[in-house]
């Protein structure tokens, strides 16, 4: 029994013997095997086309690794493509459409840390492609944004804000041209549908605020972040559009005295049909037609989607929206109402909240008024949104910033009273300023007396923060004085506008302003004084207040002197202005700082064009003192203005003065006779009494020519300098040139030259060209000419330029062979006195080009052939001065000219001898 049941056991076990090896199964696996070494050499070759990283990987390698499962390695492939862009920016331009498309799908990706790379690469890559070279991919890149911001993790929704932030910053007008799907999501970011029982039978949804327990941040904290973009994003709508004005003092479009940018126009170029001016009929830089017919824009064929907020329905839709779920975020911000001790404080980051609130309100009023139909806009607002805005905004207006300090609990009253204190800062004032700017806007002439409570607010903190003397910059002062100025057209009369300007004018006492608050507050001025001009004299009724400013202007001007060249620009412009419409304090007050004004005045290189400070002396005004014409010679001397704007001024005084040629008699010339020749003449010689005595000592290169050619040696003038005077001495000699007594005045020349030049030993290259230039403009037949000037005269054309100044020579030489030319006797006075044996032997040359040149001059032909027995016999005191027995060639070609010129003549002496 037991031996037959041992045999029918399926299993039977094996005895293992020790020592022994244990058998193999049957169905036992072979696992040994063999290895063999395998060389690809060319799969390790580097691309010689395409460039690689620092992990030998190339665009292609890199673009693949895209679509890999594994968080790390995109994670890398986006590190790596930044790192192998930077150092070859041309592959971008050939893989641009792949490279967006690849980083655009990873703004949904799950890890946070693939998001993070594609951030700081889509950053790094807007910093290298342009608008024009991202467009055709753009539609991509915001669908996958879209995508994002509307994706169910809070994460990638997150993540989104930060894309959103790096396009709006690069390519904000490809964003906006998308508005119409991303307004969409920004409201979906924040809030969701809600079927309202109310508007069931219109078959429309209401939107309510959401929020979600399982963000990172709190839900006021994410609105927070959400409105911030939101306000960017319209911000950027806004500033797409060329139709919309700038907040703040912006000129009206229908003010017909708004400030365009001026036609710059020579005189010179258009009398010679080289310029063209087109004249409008009704005035400005554009024409006006007028016309029952309008040309359809290019939006109106466009779907009602793809407008976006550039069409009136869409921007309705989006206010309705978008509206009460601010007036929410608002109401969840503001201070509450059972909490006596804090009042209208704020803490910072509902300040912030609220801040963007306004912001986005703002940006949205602006936008209703670049449609057609602006009025029906503003009613249908103020219709919907005043009762809400003054319920909630102007409920606890104004607003300021709260602060806590920590301190230690001694007594709970205390502490309390000392937990909340209020906040000396101004940063509040930018809430406040916007909820003003909102307000004002809703309101009208027509309404001023509904509205008349909370617009008595308004100009009660306007009034008050003018006057309160804090720092204010220039973003606050714009939307103050924005502000200021919608209240004095609400409400017109001198009893609401004066005590409004009267603070303006407070700000504007305070020192040390920042030049863009100043800038500012002039304009404001400027523009309440042009309004106020432009009422007829029966209604009008000056400002006490703006008279006052209008008077003191010259006097500032004055003060400011040469530190300020920009505002200096911005007074004379305004003191112009009020000019010529003859304020009568301002022209006073004018008066007695005009010396002063033009001693210390630069004009900037940026206005000189305009010419408007010297207009002012076309102007009728009393008899100009000899002080005032001295700085203003001074001015045109010295180079505070263009040669242009010197001309234009010289013009002025020339037309003020008898010498005018009016055919009418003119009384009482404001520019006396002695005066003005005095003003002419320090003009022409261009350097005061005490400047040329100066110069007199002053001895060595480069300053002074080195030559003893004539006892006069010229003071070497910058480049710039001699040219300016070049053709302020054109001008000054035109006007010398048109005064009806030519030998009279050729006398005061002569009488001034004689007395002021005469005798010195160093001239300026300058002066002595403009004294050649006038004596060639006014020397006639009846001019006689004194031995002292002739000598001056001599002196004068025998001095050289340096080799450094050739750009001067060709104007001096020209003046130069005029005078020699018109006055014989004053070539012969200049080879008199040209002794060779004074010279040193190093401006032989220097002697015999000049020789050279008078021989070949064909205006001097007759008269050095009068005078052949003086140059042979200087030539002769060469040939004796000169040592060693080679001939050079300087002296060849001066034998040349010679024999050519003047020994060849049939009335001249014979050739000199010389070897060649």
């Amino acid at each position: 029994m037991t031996k037959k049941r041992k045999h029918q056991e399926d299993f039977q076990k094996v005895k293992l013997k020790v020592g022994k090896k244990k058998p193999k199964l049957e169905n036992a696996t072979d696992t040994t095997f063999k290895t063999k070494t395998i060389q690809i050499p060319e799969q390790l070759k580097e691309d010689g086309v395409l460039p690689t990283q620092n992990r030998k990987l190339n665009i292609k390698d890199l673009l693949s690794q895209m679509h890999h499962y594994s968080p790390g390695v995109k994670h890398n492939a986006l590190l790596g493509l930044k790192d192998l862009l930077s150092h070859y920016p041309f592959v971008i331009d050939a893989h641009l459409s792949n490279i967006i498309s690849e980083v655009s799908a990873v703004f949904t990706d799950k890890d946070s840390g693939v998001r993070g790379a594609a951030v700081h690469l889509l950053q790094f890559l807007a910093s290298k492609i342009r608008a024009e070279q991202i467009a055709p991919f753009f539609p991509l890149v915001s669908a996958h944004l879209s995508s994002a911001m509307t994706h169910i993790s809070e994460g990638i929704q997150e993540d989104s804000l930060k894309v959103l932030d790096v396009l709006l910053e690069a390519y904000p007008a490809l964003l906006t041209d998308r508005s119409s799907i991303l307004l969409k999501n920004f409201v979906e970011l924040i809030s969701h549908q809600q079927l309202s029982k109310r508007l069931k039978s219109r078959e429309k949804l209401s939107w309510m605020l959401s929020v979600n327990p399982n963000r990172r941040v709190t839900s006021q904290q994410w609105r927070l972040n959400v409105l911030t973009r939101l306000k960017k994003f319209l911000q950027a709508v806004v500033d797409g559009s060329s139709e919309i004005e700038d907040e703040g003092l912006q000129e009206q479009k229908d003010n017909p005295h708004s400030v365009r940018n001026p036609i710059c126009i020579s005189w010179k170029v258009h009398a010679n049909n080289q310029q063209h001016i087109q004249l409008f009929e009704n005035g400005g830089l554009r024409p006006k037609i007028n016309s029952s017919f309008r040309l359809r824009s290019l939006a109106s064929v466009m779907d009602s989607a793809e407008k976006g907020l550039s069409s009136a329905e869409n921007l309705k839709g989006f206010i309705e929206i978008i509206i009460p779920l601010l007036i929410e975020c608002w109401i969840e911000a503001s201070p509450a109402q059972s909490a006596p001790i804090l009042g209208n404080l704020l803490e910072s980051e509902s300040q912030q909240l609220m801040q963007q609130v306004l912001s986005i309100i703002h940006l949205l009023w602006k936008l209703t008024k670049r449609h057609d139909e602006t009025y029906k806009m503003e009613l249908w607002l103020r219709m919907n949104y005043l009762v809400d805005f003054k319920h909630h905004f102007m409920r606890h207006f104004p607003y300021s910033l709260q602060e806590t300090v920590k301190h230690k609990k001694k007594d709970s009253y205390k502490g309390n009273k000392c937990c909340v204190t209020s906040s000396n800062s101004v940063d509040h004032l930018l809430l406040n300023l916007t909820l003003c700017d909102i307000m004002v806007s809703l309101a009208s002439t027509s309404t001023l007396q509904i509205d008349s409570g909370w617009l008595d607010m308004i100009r009660k903190f306007v009034t008050d923060t003018l006057q309160d003397g804090s720092k204010l910059n220039s973003k606050q002062v714009n939307r103050l004085l924005g502000v200021t100025w919608r209240l004095m057209q609400i409400q017109q009369n001198k009893v609401a506008t004066e005590p409004l300007i009267k603070a303006v004018y407070t700000l504007y006492q305070q020192r040390n302003l920042l030049f863009p608050v100043r800038t500012l507050l002039l304009k404001f001025f400027s523009r309440v004084y042009q309004k106020e001009d432009l009422r007829t004299q029966r209604i009008r009724s000056r400002s006490k207040v703006l008279s006052r400013w209008l008077a003191g202007l010259p006097q500032q001007l004055a003060l400011l002197g040469l530190r300020n060249p920009e505002l200096s620009n911005q007074l004379i412009d305004i003191i112009h202005s009020a000019a010529s419409r003859s304020n009568k304090g301002l022209l006073q007050s004018l008066q007695a700082t005009a010396a002063r004004i033009y001693a210390g005045l630069t004009l900037p290189v940026a206005w000189q064009g305009s010419c408007s400070l010297w207009v002012m002396l076309a102007f009728p005004r009393p008899r100009l003192p000899a002080g005032l014409l001295a700085c203003l010679s001074r001015c045109c001397i010295m180079g505070r203005m263009s040669s242009d704007l010197a001309a234009t001024l010289i013009g002025i005084l020339h037309m003020r003065s008898s010498f005018a040629g009016w055919k009418c008699q003119v009384q009482d010339n404001s520019v006396n006779d002695v005066d003005y020749f005095s003003f002419l003449f320090s003009t022409l010689i261009g350097f005061s009494r005490e400047e040329l005595t100066s110069l007199q000592g002053i001895r060595g290169k480069p300053h002074v020519s080195q030559t003893q050619l004539s006892p006069v040696r010229l003071y070497l003038t910058d480049l710039d300098q001699f040219l300016h005077h070049w053709a302020v001495t054109e001008m000054v000699c035109h006007s010398l040139s048109t005064i009806p007594s030519q030998s009279q005045c050729f006398d005061i020349l002569q009488t001034g030259i004689c007395k002021y030049l005469v005798g010195l030993v160093v001239i300026p290259d300058s002066t002595a060209g403009s004294v050649l230039c006038a004596i060639n403009k006014l020397l006639d037949q009846a001019c006689i000419l004194s031995d002292n000037l002739h000598k001056f005269l001599a002196s004068c054309t025998l001095d050289k330029e340096d080799a450094e100044h050739v750009q001067k020579r060709d104007m001096l030489w020209g003046s130069c062979i005029s005078a020699l030319a018109l006055l014989p006797r004053l070539l012969k006075l200049m080879l008199q006195s040209l002794q060779v044996s004074r010279i040193c032997r190093e401006e032989l040359p220097v002697v015999a080009q000049l020789l050279r040149l008078l021989m070949q001059h064909g205006q001097l032909r007759s008269h050095m052939i009068t005078n052949e027995f003086l140059v042979q016999q200087i030539i002769k005191d060469i040939m004796t001065l000169k040592s060693g027995e080679v001939q050079e060639q300087w002296l060849t070609d001066l034998h040349y000219c010679f024999n050519i010129y003047l020994a060849s003549h049939p009335q001249g002496p014979g050739p000199v001898n010389a070897v060649y």
